[in-house]
């Protein structure tokens, strides 16, 4: 298993996301963001084209975001301070400085972007695994680089608590992990960065509140 850029408001958030994201994610999140550079940019991309939203995603306003993705890019020192943010933190801005490599079946790993096999076989770039594994090598973990072993490579955290750096699985099967098709790198728990399918770059994508990603979501991971 193997654009649009905008200046982000700069905010101070403390308990839970903003209500716009929370109409959008209906969810909240206990870990709280400092205030960010005005200087730092960040690019935030909507729900693909190909992955319908829902009425409520649509009334979201599509802007609404926090500050976290500006403060990853701008490669400040990570402001949340519960145990193991650091290195989620410094995966995070490993796969988000990967934007617009090609995506490649079977490409990429702990040195970074490479040849795939089979349909990736000519292009350079990283499957969405192949990120994964080297995210996190930038931070001295080992992950594998097949979903089926990172989803057992680390603690299981509960959708509240997802935060930068955390890895999130898709499957066909929700009941069946062997059916895990799909992994993307948390920026915060509403987006995630992924090398998406053949065609695609590695990219910025809205999963929470999409009906299509919804459906898989099976959980998320975060490395040891």
């Amino acid at each position: 298993m193997i654009i649009e850029t905008w200046l982000p408001k700069i905010l101070a958030a403390s308990g839970s996301l903003a209500a716009g994201v929370v109409l959008l994610a209906g969810l909240s999140v206990g870990a709280r963001f400092a205030a960010i550079s005005a200087s730092a940019m960040c690019d935030y991309i909507s729900p693909a084209a190909d992955q319908p939203r829902s009425p409520q995603s649509r009334k979201t306003p599509p802007r609404t975001a926090i500050g976290v993705c500006a403060e990853l890019l701008s490669g400040q020192q990570p402001t949340e301070t519960a145990a193991g943010t650091g290195r989620g933190m410094i995966a995070a801005q490993a796969a988000l400085r990967m934007r617009g490599i090609p995506y490649s079946w079977g490409g990429g790993g702990p040195a970074g972007p490479s040849l795939g096999i089979g349909r990736g076989a000519q292009t350079r770039g990283f499957d969405c695994s192949g990120l994964a594994e080297y995210a996190w090598a930038k931070t001295g973990a080992r992950i594998g680089g097949d979903t089926s072993v990172q989803w057992k490579t680390g603690i299981h955290v509960p959708r509240s608590q997802i935060r930068a750096g955390d890895l999130i699985f898709f499957a066909y099967n929700t009941a069946n992990p062997a059916t895990i098709h799909h992994v993307g790198i948390a920026i915060d728990a509403i987006r995630m960065v992924h090398a998406p399918h053949t065609g695609s770059t590695v990219r910025i994508d809205t999963w929470a509140g999409v009906p299509s990603r919804e459906r898989e979501f099976i959980g998320a991971v975060r490395p040891r």
